[in-house]
């Protein structure tokens, strides 16, 4: 018994599990927060009269996938694009949701270079994911949820 006491190491999450802890909790506050699994392909607004609707494009399904972005209405100065935006895939097999990238119209290879050392990369995914998490948490806090989400007609 003192040897498995003697290691705390063995009490703490590796980084990677910790990520994949994330990428769980994602999962499961996006899904209690607008249940995107139920929803139909198309964009959606989610208004709770704080002066910042949320936007939700459903942009596609797939058997076991949903890829949607997430973001404020805010225009960025210099992409012309909706700002913060969060690109999601949700795995409904796994129960994961990963943010593939957070900046407006660029991919994590237009971030970080083309080659980046793999600690780059995943530091950069426990950062996005981990704004994610604190975004979900603010979101649902300010009373966002399925019942406040609208389409928006074509």
């Amino acid at each position: 018994m003192s040897a498995v006491l003697d290691r705390r190491t063995a009490l703490l999450p590796g980084r990677f599990e910790f990520l994949m802890g994330l990428y769980a909790e994602n999962y499961h506050r996006l899904t209690r927060l607008f249940a995107p699994q139920q929803l139909e392909l198309g964009d959606y607004v989610s208004d709770v009269d704080d002066g910042l609707p949320v936007h939700l494009v459903l942009q596609e399904r797939h058997p076991y996938t949903v890829e949607l972005e997430l973001t404020y209405g805010f225009l960025d100065v210099q992409t012309g694009r909706r700002a913060p935006s969060a690109q999601l895939r949700m795995y409904s097999d796994a129960h994961v949701a990963e943010a593939l990238h957070c900046h407006p119209g660029r991919h994590l290879w237009q971030v970080l270079g083309p080659f980046p050392p793999a600690h780059s990369v995943f530091q950069h995914r426990l950062q996005m994911n981990s704004f994610l998490t604190r975004w979900l948490e603010y979101l649902a806090e300010q009373g966002h949820s399925a019942g406040t989400l609208e389409r928006v007609p074509k």
